[in-house]
């Protein structure tokens, strides 16, 4: 398994459900490296028909994915097994996406047996969590993200082997971005405060752009980010890379 301790921040592109053949080209052909820290991880999460093009561009960065499912093998037609990632060479997967979680009713229980599932293979679980709007207005953040994180953590998890990432519900793909100081509190909530992630690498997810991406990173108790439509823009994505 990667050594994720090593990295200074971690750096992911969810592609969702976008991308071609064509795609992949242009963006490789435009994504700038040079100039990338060796302490920067970076990786690339795009949809798993295009698992084999991408691993042969990445050049310094990881393949990752963007889900995975919660059994093994079996009858389970459309589903990719933790074990299949892995043989496409899959580094990074991520489990419990607040699109997983809203779309298809995807729980904490569901999260947790994936989660295991991947690290079983050696495959770094990057465990989405967030609360809506709706529970943001009732001053329920601390208490959702908390359940969320006892609940959807394996058994055999660990700082060197699972990363967090904290996706307010209402940031993502609204342009809406909470203020500095509430993504540095709340990260530092999650990684003072709740003992079973203590000293894991934690992402803040949710309208990171270019503008805005080396403010979030600069504090204190932010690891590194993942980013959804920014990083389907090559020159974009190449900008946070670096900053």
């Amino acid at each position: 398994m990667l050594k994720i301790k090593e990295f200074n921040k971690i750096i992911v592109a969810n592609w969702k459900l976008n991308g071609s053949n064509d795609f992949l080209e242009a963006y490789f052909e435009k994504l700038a490296l040079k100039d990338i820290d060796s302490d920067i991880c970076g990786i690339i999460c795009p949809p798993i028909t295009y698992f084999q093009n991408c691993y042969s561009k990445l050049n310094s960065l990881y393949l990752g994915a963007q889900d995975c499912s919660k059994f093994k093998d079996g009858a389970y037609t459309g589903e990719i097994s933790a074990s299949m990632l892995r043989e496409n060479n899959c580094i990074f997967c991520i489990v419990g996406h607040s699109e997983r979680r809203q779309v298809f009713k995807e729980n904490n229980e569901d999260i947790k047996i994936k989660a295991a599932q991947l690290l079983d293979e050696k495959i770094v679980p990057i465990i989405c969590i967030g609360e809506t709007l709706e529970q943001k207005k009732m001053h329920k953040t601390h208490e959702v993200l908390k359940e969320q994180v006892i609940n959807s953590l394996p058994p055999n998890s660990s700082k060197e082997s699972v990363v967090i990432a904290y996706e307010p519900i209402w940031a993502i793909g609204t342009g809406i971005t909470p203020t500095l100081e509430e993504i540095n509190n709340i990260h530092k909530y999650l990684k003072k405060d709740i003992k079973e992630i203590e000293e894991y690498k934690l992402l803040y997810g949710g309208s990171v752009n270019p503008k805005n991406a080396s403010d979030i990173m600069s504090l204190e108790n932010v690891d590194g980010v993942l980013v959804g439509g920014s990083s389907l823009k090559a020159d974009q994505f190449s900008e946070i890379l670096k900053a």
